[in-house]
């Protein structure tokens, strides 16, 4: 003779289904967010590098480009200021990350405005140590977009999943909550004006 389970039974096993998807998702849910902090490392170490780049590149320029202090300084502040800004992945706002953004466009921006004022030193072009830093740091601007890129690939699965039902019952329990995304800089949607008079 079969023994039914019961309502009991079977009340105990749909609560034990549901504490096991619970548990599951709860794992999900902190793999994810582990994704979003070791990405955002990542960003943050390739940001890292370029700011080491710019004090060599800059004694580099110094002995020839005596008359460029001012571009100079505006690179070294622009440094100073990128390199200020801290944030963490665990509780970065929209408003973190734009302030941070801001401050390393405005330092790529720096940088730029001293390579087009190199132009005119052909014996800087010719030196095999700015050559060198030229091109890491142009490596270093191609590996700032692939990281971000990243970045943002891994936030959208995690916000996906803090968002969609049921795990976004199991997200606000817990605290997890949407991650801030890079976005495009104020501007960027409009073409760059080139300017060939130094």
């Amino acid at each position: 003779m079969k023994k039914s389970l019961g309502t009991g039974g079977i009340i105990i096993a749909v609560l034990v289904l549901v504490l096991i998807w619970g548990i599951s998702a709860y794992n999900q849910l902190v793999g994810s967010e582990e994704s979003v902090s070791k990405t955002w490392s990542q960003v943050e170490n390739v940001y890292q590098r370029r700011l080491d780049l710019i004090p060599n590149l800059i004694k580099t320029v110094q002995g020839a480009a005596d008359y460029e202090k001012s571009t100079l300084q505006a690179v070294i502040e622009a440094r100073s200021k990128a390199s200020s800004i801290q944030l963490n992945a665990e509780n970065m706002s929209q408003e973190q990350l734009q302030a941070f953004t801001q401050a390393q466009d405005e330092l790529g921006s720096a940088v730029s405005r001293l390579m087009l004022t190199i132009e005119r030193y052909p014996e800087l072009k010719a030196n095999q140590n700015f050559l060198e830093l030229q091109s890491q740091l142009e490596g270093t601007e191609n590996r700032i977009t692939v990281e971000r890129q990243k970045y943002n690939q891994v936030v959208g699965n995690f916000n996906t999943q803090v968002r969609r039902f049921p795990k976004n019952i199991i997200a606000s329990m817990f605290g997890f909550e949407k991650k801030a995304y890079f976005e495009a800089s104020a501007g960027a949607e409009q073409a760059p004006a080139v300017d060939f008079n130094f």
